[in-house]
């Protein structure tokens, strides 16, 4: 009898020592059926916020609920068995203090299963981020362009191109990476800040939108499957165009049933076939 081979998922420990090691690979999922088809090429996947937008048709990530977060960390984890699977805190449920951000997040670890939580912040999140990271959870920080903060921002825009902005981004990574994270999302930063930061701090980076010299990349999966619509954000690669392949298929789908082709005999179920009456003959 053959043994079941049981995969060793990927931890928080795991990608912090790929820094300067191995480019790091991160993708977002939101659901099963995505995880297990990208699970076999990530280091990460990170259930992100940002399906507020991409699967609810949300404006911005701000009307993302815990307990959504929760409900789509569990389908991804059942999705995945390799990947470290890392889930973002929304906004609200880790600011206050960090008390409430522990009983949030560890409600996230204890009903999800996760490798970790993701939140955003700099210097103004460090107490959080250490009190978390002293109590067991790990913590993947987000700095640069902070969706959450979209509106004190003024709207989705490039961080770092002034010397203050610079400057503020490093001293939140710094800030972040001193306070026990074990990884760094940077994030709509210009460049050369980004490789800096990069350069400046212990713990893997993970850029987007940021430098090609950040430690790991990641991308939203949908705008990188070409599924995100018509306006591509300057930082994605669409390396496939399955908006169109939906769309085609969907067509074909509608023409086939108006021109009643679909089902076909190969689709339906039909009557079994009467067994052959058994003859009884006398001795």
């Amino acid at each position: 009898m053959s043994a079941e081979i049981k995969i060793r998922r990927r931890t928080s420990r795991d990608i912090r020592l790929m820094k300067g090691q191995i480019p790091i690979v991160m993708l977002t999922a939101y659901t099963a059926p995505m995880a297990q088809l990208l699970d076999p090429h990530v280091d990460l996947l990170l259930v992100g916020d940002s399906l507020g937008m991409v699967l609810y048709g949300m404006e911005t990530t701000l009307g993302v609920t815990l307990e959504m977060m929760i409900a789509h960390g569990q389908a991804v984890m059942r999705g995945s068995q390799k990947a470290c699977v890392i889930i973002d805190m929304p906004f609200g449920s880790y600011q206050e203090s960090p008390q409430v951000a522990f009983r949030a997040a560890s409600r996230v670890m204890q009903q999800t299963g996760a490798g970790g939580v993701k939140l955003e912040g700099g210097v103004e999140m460090a107490e959080t981020v250490h009190f978390l990271a002293e109590r067991g959870i790990p913590v993947m920080g987000h700095v640069g362009l902070k969706p959450q903060s979209v509106n004190s921002l003024g709207g989705f825009r490039a961080q770092g191109r002034t010397s203050d902005e610079a400057d503020r981004v490093m001293r939140d990574a710094k800030a972040i990476a001193a306070a026990g994270a074990f990884s760094l999302v940077i994030e709509g930063t210009v460049e050369p800040v980004a490789r800096k930061v990069s350069d400046a701090v212990a713990i893997p980076t993970i850029g987007i939108g940021a430098s090609p010299a950040c430690d790991g990349q990641v991308l939203v999966a949908e705008d990188m499957l070409g599924m995100g619509g018509d306006r591509v954000p300057k930082f994605v690669k669409r390396y496939a165009d399955l908006a169109g392949v939906i769309d085609a298929a969907a067509g074909d789908f509608a023409a086939e049933v108006r021109a009643r082709s679909f089902p076909a005999a190969d689709q339906t179920y039909p009557l079994p076939a009467s067994p052959v009456p058994t003859v009884r003959t006398g001795r």
